[in-house]
Parts: C-alpha cells; structure tokens; sequence
C-alpha cells in the first residue's frame, strides 16, 4: 500500500510540475532602463542597418533641456548572443539571411526572460531589413516604450506609498500608484501636489481639474491658459513673488491617445519659475471625468538641474499612465 500510495503521489507531482507556467521559471531580465540590445551581423550593422536604428532609437529626446537619445543602443552578433545577452530586457534581433520566406517583423515577449520584449525583423537581404524597420519604426518603438512603462508601474506597485493612492482616490476618485519615499506636499480645493525632493533631484506630480467649458479645451493654448492660472495660485517659487509657469523657450506639442479607456491630450514642454532660475521638463495628460463636467489634469515633472533627466522623466510619465477610473465609472 505504501508503494502504491508513494507511486500516485510520484504521478501528482510530475504533473503539478508540468502544469507549472513555464514564465515563472524564467530568469529576471538584465540591463539598465532605457537600453536596447541589437542582434545583427556585423558586416549588415555597419553598412546599412546602422544608420536606421540610431535615426529612430538614438533621436533626441524631445523637450529636455539638453540633448538625449531617446534609448542607448548596445550591438552584439549572433555567434556572440550567448545566454548573457539572451536576458536583456529589450532586444531587437535581426534574422537577416537568403532562406528568410516570410520576411516581417515579430514581436514576442518574456522569450528568455520576465518581464521582456524581443523584436525579432525576419528578412531576406539587408536591403529588407532596412525597409521592413522604417516601415514598422512607429509600432517598434511604441511597444519597446510600452514595455518600459509597465515595469515601472509593475515596480512601483510592488514598492508603493500606498497612503498617497488613498489621497488621490478621496481627491478626484481614480486610482493611481507612487514609489516609497514620494510625500504629499500640497492639496486644496482643486489640488494636489505630491513629490519627492532630494538635495539635487525632484520628481513630481500636481493633479488639478477645472470645469469643461467651451470648445477646443483640449489644444496646446487651451491647456497651458489653464495649467499657468492654476500654477501661478498653487505652486510659489522661492524668491517671494515667483511661481510656477509654463516656458515659451520652447512650443508646447500636444498630441492624443488612449489607454486603458481613457482617451487624452498628452502635453509636452518645459516649465520654469517667475522670477528665478529654475526649470525642467513636464508632462501632462488631460482628460474628461466619468460625467464630462470636469476635465482632469495629471502633469509629472522633473528638476535635475545637475543631471540628464531622461530617465527621471520616463519614471513620472510612466505612472501617469497607470491612472485608471473605478471600473463601475468607466462603464457609465
């Protein structure tokens, strides 16, 4: 009996084992955020693919005071793409070779890793690899940043300051996440403030919302009017006199989108202070509540003024991204 009884206990094992999903096995992705790892033959890289990647990957960060890719690029070929590189945490592989039959370009995820994105461009010739990453260079880019985004919520919810989350509920009703060390550092009637400083480093969020009034709320000059009247009020500078405002060094750019159910104007440009020195880069989503009576603000910034502030920046704008609406409101 005991023989029988170890026998199916033996069977119920191995099977539990198998059912196990095969992603929590893997290992964690390696890298640093904002790099991108690129498989290709070294004779195809110098000669051609080269010039396409960095025109896209290694562009200028828009609307950052100084100049900064957008992501660094390291290169490795295929003979050296051993299980070190097979980790990295965003990979674009080029499979570029005479026997490619269905060239295109395949986006697959967690492969070697968790949480992972490898893009891999299938083609016959350099000349079509070149031409299939032009023509997808929108899709590409958009997943790689995606992917970066949702680790840093993924992060930040697992290491959260889960008292602001109940600040943020009670003030306008969505549910957003902030990593540990991020304070309240103000709130009023129709704002909020939360931020974390350092001696050299700031990273902040204000969420304010106002009436929805009027047509075309949702251009460049509609949401600066606002952000400016609300700021000037709200955020004082530290030379008595000053405060918060939007630069016009720079032209706002405005562009929309949507995610997870909200659809919104997505703000870019740079802030500076009345009457002081200080500035930085800034993002903001606007968008209508649940009943359309009010349109919401959600601006992440950054002050770095020793620093490159690409990093600090796609750390903010990431979380605004995780602000979701209740799930009964978004259904009505």
């Amino acid at each position: 009996m005991k023989r029988i009884l170890c026998f199916f206990l033996a069977i119920i094992c191995i099977a539990g084992c198998k059912s196990v999903n095969k992603k929590n096995l893997l290992p964690n992705i390696s890298g640093k955020a904002g790099e991108v790892l690129v498989v290709a033959e070294r004779f195809q890289w110098d000669n051609m693919l080269k010039d396409c990647v960095q025109a896209s990957l290694c562009a200028d960060v828009p609307y950052l005071p100084m100049k900064e890719p957008m992501y660094n690029v390291i290169t490795v070929t295929p003979s050296n793409f051993s299980q070190m590189f097979q980790i990295h945490r965003n990979i674009i592989l080029f499979n570029v070779n005479a026997g490619v039959n269905n060239p295109g370009v395949v986006y697959s995820y967690d492969r070697w890793a968790k949480p992972q994105i490898v893009i891999t461009v299938n083609a016959a010739s350099p000349e079509e690899a070149t031409e299939l990453f032009n023509a997808n260079i929108e899709t590409i880019m958009t997943a790689i940043e995606q992917k970066e985004r949702d680790r840093i919520i993924a992060n930040t919810r697992a290491y959260q300051e889960r008292k602001l989350a109940t600040v943020v509920k009670d003030f306008i009703g969505g549910d957003m996440v902030f990593p540990s060390g991020y304070s309240l550092k103000k709130r009023s009637d129709n704002f909020l403030w939360i931020s974390y400083e350092t001696t050299y480093i700031q990273q902040g969020f204000m969420i304010y919302y106002y009436p929805a009034e009027g047509k075309g709320r949702f251009t460049a000059d509609a949401i600066v009017a606002q952000r400016n009247k609300i700021l000037k009020k709200e955020v004082p500078g530290m030379v008595e006199g000053s405060y918060m405002t939007t630069s016009d060094y720079i032209k706002p750019m405005v562009k929309y989108g949507s995610y997870k159910g909200i659809s919104f104007a997505e703000l870019h440009a740079l802030w500076d202070v009345e009457g002081d020195f200080m500035g930085g880069p800034f993002v903001s989503h606007s968008f209508y509540t649940p009943d359309k009576l009010n349109v919401v603000c959600i601006e992440a910034y950054v002050y770095a003024p020793k620093f490159d502030k690409r990093h600090y920046l796609r750390q903010v704008e990431s979380l605004i991204y995780g602000f979701q609406w209740p799930e009964e409101e978004e259904e009505k």
